[in-house]
């Protein structure tokens, strides 16, 4: 239901219009004066305010002004007794939706009203459109590695040198490498992604350098590859460990010569693209293992980039949070929720083994389950929804997680505890292949080897 904020020192003006927008169905707050009614612009959510010009303390024009520099998007319908052309011509100019003289016309008042809540609408729409399409999001945090990575931005994107951007899943690779690109001279060129762990791979060569019609059996008609989509622009290599040794050395090839040859064609295409590059592997590993070629690493590692683990920079959890509480409140068009310190501080002693990606989940579902107020109860009633007392049976979730609370002397502990039989539990269902437990809870590998002995964990006879 919308809200509309009534600033006007007529006591008899303020009554009337209160009692006809609620007969018609909004909120409405009132004031008699404009110092209060800054307060409750700065405190609260209104879709509307109707405002008089002519009034003690502070007049409607400076609300208008100090207001806007808070919510430069909220509709001010400017009233006035005393309204002159002049006046009107002033208030549209520092940003009113509209001015009515008093005594106000109902009728127009309403139409007016509604007028302003359609331009709201419109606008709030648009925010979200925009940021579903741009997938160029800030890069949230002020931590020393975040700060080195920005600085790092800003030194390479203007040149051509390739980058290698290094992390675990959902730590935000991709929002670097569409960083480089927002801010390098080909800003104005495409920007193509290819997730080469998604492709298979008899499949991934076609999808890179194009093919010819005929080429193979589904070849019906002529590709053009994601080389040559990205010409003049920049080509986004996501979970480059996961290419095939033959489509590497394609690209290698390319990356050389600048030239591409299509899937069953024989003509040399020239391309200019800038490479750049992601994993969640270590390649050095890789290359000793031979599934990566070094030349091709030294190819694409021109700069290193790598980026932290969120529980490895648990301060900047604060200012990730508020920024995803707005734009998930502002998507689902529900009231601003804000999460108190007591559920900041759970926020932070979580594991994060999912990082962003699980933090900005683990936002938006709070955002659905709680109040207004988000406390740390609610941090520790939805942290792990699947995790149900009636699934633990088994030998690997143990009961004390539910019914043994008391043994735990602090929240540390216990997430310690938690961490262990869930690490556990994911290697023996794997028969101890740490890769691919890896792989499963979306950590890297070195990491895990550091959990298993952090934790004393060994394989049972």
């Amino acid at each position: 239901m919308p809200k509309i904020l009534i600033i006007d020192d007529e006591k008899a003006i303020r009554n009337i219009l209160k009692e006809i927008l609620e007969y018609e169905g909004f909120l409405v707050d009132e004031v008699d004066n404009g110092v209060e009614g800054i307060e409750l612009i700065k405190t609260r959510d209104y879709d509307v305010v109707l405002c008089d010009i002519k009034m003690n303390k502070l007049d409607g024009i400076a609300v208008l002004k100090e207001s806007l520099l808070v919510k430069p998007d909220l509709p001010f319908i400017m009233i006035s007794g005393h309204g002159t052309i002049e006046t009107a011509i002033e208030a549209s100019k520092i940003g009113a939706f509209d001015f009515i003289s008093k005594p106000p016309d109902l009728n127009r008042l309403m139409i007016t009203v509604r007028n302003a809540l359609e331009k709201r609408n419109l606008i709030t729409e648009s925010k979200v459109l925009k940021r579903k399409i741009c997938k160029t999001r800030e890069i949230l945090g002020n931590s020393p590695e975040i700060k080195k990575i920005k600085d790092t931005i800003f030194r390479v994107a203007p040149t051509d040198a390739r980058v290698l951007i290094t992390g675990a899943n959902g730590s935000g690779k991709e929002l670097v490498a569409r960083w480089l690109h927002a801010q390098s001279n080909r800003s104005d060129t495409p920007f193509v992604e290819v997730n080469c762990a998604a492709i298979p791979t008899e499949l991934i060569e076609s999808e890179l350098f194009g093919h010819e019609k005929g080429s193979f059996t589904s070849a019906v008609k002529q590709r053009i590859g994601k080389f040559e989509q990205a010409d003049a622009g920049t080509l986004f290599l996501d979970e480059i460990g996961d290419m095939s040794l033959s489509a590497q050395a394609k690209v290698l090839r390319a990356l050389q010569e600048n030239k591409i040859t299509r899937v069953g064609g024989e003509k040399e295409i020239e391309v200019n693209v800038r490479v750049i590059a992601a994993t969640n592997k270590d390649l050095q590993m890789e290359i000793e293992a031979g599934n990566f070629r070094m030349d091709l690493y030294h190819r694409i590692s021109t700069i290193l980039i790598h980026v932290p683990n969120l529980a490895d920079r648990v301060n900047d959890i604060p200012i990730i949070v508020q920024r995803f509480c707005e734009e998930i409140c502002a998507d689902y068009t529900i009231p601003l929720k804000t999460m108190d310190e007591t559920a900041i501080e759970a926020l932070k002693k979580l594991p994060w083994t999912g990082n962003i990606r699980e933090l900005h989940n683990m936002v938006e579902r709070l955002i659905i389950l709680s109040n207004t107020t988000i406390t740390e109860t609610d941090v520790f009633n939805y942290a792990n929804p699947i995790l149900k007392e009636n699934d633990l049976n088994g030998k690997h979730c143990p009961q004390t997680f539910y019914n043994s609370y008391e043994h735990y002397q602090s929240f540390q502990e216990f997430k310690e505890f938690a961490e262990k039989e869930f690490i556990k539990y994911k290697l023996e269902k794997n028969n101890w292949n740490v890769s691919k437990t890896a792989d499963d809870i979306d950590i890297q590998r070195s990491h895990l080897y550091s959990k298993i002995d952090k934790f004393g964990l060994k394989r049972a006879n």
